[in-house]
């Protein structure tokens, strides 16, 4: 047979091979070669099949195994040598990459849909497929909603390396002290959860047990007397009066003796082991000792005033004993919150334009409005959840204010 030279390319080796193979009529393969090796596997050493004739076997051809010359050669990649002089750039680290700041994506959110009516005329049309854009009621229902949630994710998300304490003051009587100290901690006790203490801190008896929940058989005085035995938060607690705020109410149960400086300091001290959060209801002298304890261990003041000017002339004096005191005094001062409460009775527009402007120049750090409501204004026991949505909201705001503070100023 004669090979025709072609222009063609060349097959690989193995087609080549393949192309001259030639089966033989006894060629065996598959199953067939497996049951011939299964049979001779199980003859004896020394026979011989009879049906195989050996001699006349005819071989088969195996096809000449292909040697490595024969396969094509894979180029080699030359091995780059980075010269000495060119460095490599340092990897990033875990703490350099954790070191950028996480702000930016804890306060980013997902693109928010505009809002949709769901009240009145407005509302059915959107039921049905035709979205309309709440009304100027429903609107501004919306943006308070947003700003209570605001508020509350401050106030929830704060924390600080040791426990935190807020000072309630006004020498004025009758200004709100002890509704704010019960409602402002139990705001912030009901946001976070829990860990709020709020104290009885006035030198004689206040009303602070009378204004919260429950009836305590121990409070502020029986914890005077036992405060160098308390090493658990159980024993603490049975000086309190747990609220359904979540906040514990430290109060007067019963005849006690006049707070000093001492008292104050030290029942502080055990609070903080056991509470994040410290709320203090003052009495109505700046210049006793236990007021001076208060101040000690105060780290914010909130000043409540009703719209009459003799409590707004009583708050601003109180602000100047401190300022003139200096230190941490001044500081607290310069940095008050104050409160504007209203009980239902009468106001006189010139007195309410007076007391605005007395507040302007007092140069305290915010001011929030907390309107009527009937609860508070009843005189007897708080309950948080009783507040009105809008009240409930301004003392939200408030602590909130206070919290944003208490960032600032702590470390």
């Amino acid at each position: 047979m004669t090979h025709q030279e072609n222009n063609e390319p060349t097959a690989f080796a193995g087609a080549q091979r393949a192309a001259g193979y030639v089966e033989l009529e006894h060629t065996m393969h598959g199953q067939e070669l497996r049951d011939a090796l299964d049979a001779a596997a199980l003859l004896p050493v020394d026979e011989e099949p009879a049906d195989v004739e050996p001699a006349t076997a005819e071989p088969v051809e195996i096809p000449p195994v292909q040697t490595r010359a024969e396969f094509p050669s894979t180029p080699v990649q030359p091995v780059v040598t980075v010269p000495a002089s060119q460095p490599f750039a340092p990897a990033a680290r875990p703490a350099d990459v954790l070191s950028e700041p996480f702000s930016d994506l804890s306060t980013a959110t997902t693109t928010e849909k505009p809002a949709v009516a769901s009240k009145g005329m407005r509302g059915a049309l959107s039921r049905i497929g035709i979205r309309m854009a709440p009304g100027a009621a429903e609107a501004a229902e919306l943006k308070a909603g947003e700003e209570r949630r605001r508020d509350e994710q401050t106030i929830r998300q704060a924390t600080w390396t040791r426990a935190v304490s807020v000072l309630v003051a006004n020498p004025k009587g009758g200004t709100g002290k002890t509704p704010t100290s019960l409602l402002l901690g139990g705001v912030l006790a009901a946001v976070r959860g829990g860990s709020v203490a709020i104290v009885e801190v006035s030198d004689d008896p206040g009303a602070l047990t009378f204004r919260a929940e429950g009836n305590p058989p121990r409070g502020i005085g029986e914890l005077v007397r036992d405060v160098a035995g308390i090493r658990t938060a159980g024993q603490l607690a049975g000086y309190t009066a747990p609220q359904t705020s979540f906040a514990s109410v430290i109060g007067t149960t019963g005849r006690r003796d006049r707070l000093v400086r001492e008292d104050v300091v030290s029942v502080a001290a055990v609070v903080d082991e056991f509470y994040g959060i410290r709320v203090m209801d003052s009495g109505n002298q700046p210049s006793s000792s236990a007021f001076e304890g208060a101040v000690e261990t105060a780290d914010a003041l909130v000043i409540p005033v009703m719209n009459a000017g003799d409590a707004v002339l009583e708050a601003v004096a109180l602000l100047d004993v401190l300022r003139a005191a200096g230190g941490k005094a001044a500081t607290l001062a310069d940095n008050a919150i104050i409160v504007r409460l209203t009980d239902g009775r009468p106001e006189h527009p010139q007195v309410v334009e007076r007391v605005n402007r007395i507040i302007t120049g007092s140069n305290v750090r915010q001011v929030f409005e907390v309107p009527y409501d009937a609860h508070i204004a009843e005189r007897g026991q708080l309950t948080l959840d009783s507040l009105s949505p809008a009240s409930r909201q301004a003392f939200t705001a408030a602590a909130a204010g206070v919290v944003t503070y208490l960032q600032q100023s702590i470390r």
